[in-house]
């Protein structure tokens, strides 16, 4: 994960940490909480492995933008999922104390707050001189060879002009954070009855669909199953396999796509 961080924000190589400090470096905040640091190790060693060292997610669900992370209270939701698990999910119960709760709960509280100041601190405009440092023709040979690129894009197709529509920046985040299709899932009730639509939320508890009529439906997860599609699923099975180099040369070569 870190090598992905810092494939997509290599621009930080002339400037301060983009994502801000450090979790490490949070303060606590009122007398009486539990320090975010205080967290860090135990949620690493008690959830890192499915949930990523820092929450964003990996074989599990990405944390940080978790609809319960984000109601928690002092670890009042995030205490009930990790003391009873998710066995439907694979996800084993852990008997942990108030306190070491508290903990967890402030270190993704603060991660949390750090991955949504990103939008913030990120310039809306940024030289392109100090982004494009890779090479054009590795990068053409990456889209049409080992990045799978060519497989569900087109220079001359969906792809075309598309320099002109975004700027270099954007255009370099996307790369590795594509947005703007949602899954499509197949909800399958206790009565065998099926249902498909559009997701248009989801997390631990609930997924809601958006149906062809354009009605809504919400299911409570653990009554039902699902199938999901994801149709940016190529762009995540990728994270692990970019490389620094490979994502220079990409945007290289696709800023000559004017």
């Amino acid at each position: 994960m870190t090598k992905f961080i810092v494939v997509v924000f290599a621009i930080l190589l002339s400037g301060p940490l983009l994502f801000g400090q450090d979790p490490d470096d949070v303060k606590p905040q009122a007398s009486g909480n539990p320090e975010p640091t205080a967290g860090k190790a135990l949620f690493q060693q008690t959830c890192g492995f499915c949930h990523g060292p820092d929450g964003r997610g990996a074989s599990g669900t990405d944390l940080l933008h978790s609809a319960l992370v984000s109601h928690d209270v002092g670890g009042n939701l995030i205490g009930e999922v990790v003391r009873k698990g998710r066995p439907d999910k694979g996800m084993p119960a852990f008997p942990l104390s108030d306190s070491q709760i508290q903990q967890i709960a402030a270190f993704l509280h603060a991660q949390a707050k750090l991955a949504s100041s990103v939008t913030t601190l990120m310039p809306s405009d940024y030289p392109l001189d100090k982004l494009l440092v890779g090479n054009v023709e590795a990068g053409k040979r990456y889209f049409n060879g080992a990045g799978k690129c060519s497989q569900c894009h087109s220079p001359t197709g969906d792809f075309a002009h598309i320099a002109g529509k975004y700027k270099p920046l954007e255009l370099q985040s996307r790369i590795a954070f594509p947005y703007g299709k949602n899954p499509t899932v197949t909800v399958v009730d206790a009565g065998g009855r099926s249902y498909n639509g559009t997701q248009v939320y989801e997390d631990e508890f609930f997924v809601s669909l958006e149906m062809s009529d354009g009605a809504r439906r919400t299911f409570d997860r653990r009554m039902v199953k699902t199938d999901t599609h994801d149709p940016l699923a190529a762009h995540v099975a990728m994270l692990n396999q970019y490389t620094d180099d490979d994502i220079h040369n990409l945007l290289a070569y696709l800023e000559t796509l004017k």
